[in-house]
């Protein structure tokens, strides 16, 4: 049964106690995350843009897209989604109560049940990929081949879910361990790893073995999976874990494990729910100059843009934060565990507000400098930039749903992110429908949709925790928030002049787009930075402490104000 916690006065304001270590200690392990997730989101990007180059928004992309997006939805139940959740809180309360040795015991015991259960999935996924595919893209279709090209690269790239998942738990491990930046940079080994095998496959060894250049960048990806999973093995035997195949389903960490997987996986499925109705309505959409191609393209190139920020503050937050709670929750320290995750969700704030503003400002000229050229035209870069405003305004929500799922976890609570994620189903389908058959927006609708949901689950993950641990200094973080929502709207003010000068003097293309976020990105950050500053948002610096933390390592000298 999921534990209360003693109330603690929510009349003190988060932004007045003293931070406590853990709470510097978890931003800084956030800041390194960060830097090695921009590395991995910006070689993520450079593979979009190879993506864009060669196959634009045409069919060949579309049913690439789909294909890669099959795996990846199991992958959030089997690996990043319901396991991670699962696995952190139970391996980390282990490693602080048990030592190191029944940790390992655990970690080894839930490999062997991934490779066991996930591999069989894989192999179900192989051979139903036909059904797969009809049932997502019913739309295809009508495009002649574009059905059976989905089905043949949905079965090369659905091994990746395996490889993934190995992935997803070693890196689980070593959070564990408060290694953080090793884990981080394994996605950019992906990104590198899979365009470059992609390329040689498809471009050079393939006219001699009969494969053909989106073959070649599927095969691209399994590889890629299989250089994440491998990258992180060095730094897990440092740390004292090496794999060894055993299996005892009656272990009581495994046990746990899997109890709390069970509403995780349905909570996911619910997820899956939603992306496969919004993907159902994308392969239906008949765009007045594309036609039938293009809106699941358009969609995912915006989401990837959309990732950046997600991955650099929401992502990287929740990975630092789940290990601190867990051993404050273990050890029965609850008020740290309150005043971390105050402190958390007030700096995930002050890092995506001026992110979603950016976003919706300075959108159209960040997909037009990076995907238009070659097969990527200005109508693809037009189409997927309003998709991207409309992912944008569900950002700030996302980041917060990401840290706060986790927290029901430690408590050993998974009840209440599943039913808040099938209450979600009803929402999505609500919204998307509506928006794409009532209100014309098309493919831009379905990105409304997303954010719809992202708030709905965060206000109601929030009001129920809350309410569950006894407050989490509310009035401090409302307090901070408004701040920092002066502070954006200044910013977007700011950003909006400049924008607005300097396409007047250039002209609009892809030179004006570049200098255009050359000069907005800086000087925006700056206001903000200048507002808040004079607001005096107490997350400030701690965000500027955490987020320089990393250069304190790598450069003489260099000293972060804490």
């Amino acid at each position: 049964m999921a534990k209360t916690l003693e109330r603690s006065p929510e009349s003190r304001s988060a932004s007045t106690p003293e931070d406590s270590s853990q709470a510097k200690s978890v931003v800084r392990s956030a800041g390194l995350m960060s830097v090695a997730t921009m590395l991995s989101r910006v070689t993520g990007l450079v593979r979009e843009m190879v993506m864009a180059s060669l196959f634009g928004a045409r069919p060949e992309a579309d049913a690439f897209r789909l294909a890669f997006t099959l795996p990846n939805l199991t992958r959030d139940l089997f690996a990043e989604g319901a396991l991670s959740a699962a696995f952190v809180p139970t391996f980390t309360e282990y490693l602080t109560l048990k030592g190191k040795e029944q940790a390992a015991r655990l970690a080894n015991l839930v490999a062997t049940a991934v490779i066991l259960i996930v591999g069989s999935v894989s192999l179900l996924g192989v051979l139903g990929a036909p059904v797969l595919v009809g049932l997502f893209a019913p739309g295809f279709g009508n495009t002649p081949g574009k059905t059976d090209l989905a089905i043949h690269l949905t079965r090369i790239m659905f091994p990746f879910l395996l490889l993934v998942a190995l992935a997803a738990q070693a890196m689980g491990v070593l959070n564990a361990c408060n290694q953080f930046g090793v884990p981080a940079l394994a996605s950019s080994l992906f990104n590198v790893i899979s365009v470059v095998s992609g390329l040689a496959l498809g471009y050079v060894a393939g006219p001699r073995v009969g494969l053909s250049p989106i073959e070649g960048m599927a095969w691209g990806v399994v590889i890629g999976g299989a250089c994440q999973l491998f990258g992180q093995m060095p730094s897990m035997v440092r740390k004292g874990f090496s794999f060894r195949p055993a299996i005892d389903w009656s272990h009581p960490g495994l046990r746990q494990i899997v109890r709390l997987m069970g509403p995780a996986v349905l909570g996911g499925a619910a997820v899956q729910i939603n992306v496969f109705v919004n993907t159902n309505l994308a392969t239906g959409i008949i765009d007045p100059v594309r036609g039938a191609d293009g809106a699941v393209s358009w969609l995912q190139y915006a989401f990837r843009f959309f990732q950046l920020p997600l991955g650099l503050f929401g992502v990287a937050l929740a990975s630092a934060t789940t290990p601190a709670i867990s051993r404050s929750f273990a050890s029965g320290n609850h008020e740290e565990f309150r005043r971390t995750l105050s402190r958390s969700l007030g700096v995930v704030l002050l890092m995506t507000v001026p992110s979603s503003i950016g976003l919706v400002v300075l959108g159209g000229d960040m997909i037009s400098a990076v995907f238009e050229h070659g097969e990527f035209d200005s109508y693809d870069a037009r189409q997927t930039a309003l998709a991207l405003s409309y992912y944008a305004i569900g950002l700030v929500s996302y980041s917060g749903a990401k840290l706060l799922t986790p927290a029901f976890y430690t408590l050993k609570d998974s009840r209440t992110p599943m039913l808040v994620s099938l209450g979600s189903i009803a929402i999505n389908f609500v919204v998307a429908t509506g928006l794409v058959r009532l209100t014309g927006l098309g493919h831009a609708g379905l990105a409304l949709s997303t954010s719809a949901v992202a708030t709905f689950s965060f206000l109601c993950l929030f009001a129920i925790l809350r309410a569950r641990i006894g407050g989490i200094y509310g009035r401090g973080l409302a307090g901070s928030a408004l701040r920092m929502a002066v502070a954006g709207a200044a910013m977007g003010l700011a950003v909006s002049a400049m924008q607005l000068a300097i396409h007047s003097w250039m002209g609009a293309g892809r030179w004006s787009s570049l200098v255009n976020l050359a000069v907005c990105v800086p000087a925006g950050l700056g206001v903000f930075y200048a507002v808040c500053r004079l607001l005096r948002v107490a997350e400030l610096d701690l965000a500027v402490a955490g987020m320089m933390g990393p250069f304190q390592r790598w450069i003489p000298g260099f000293r972060a104000r804490v």
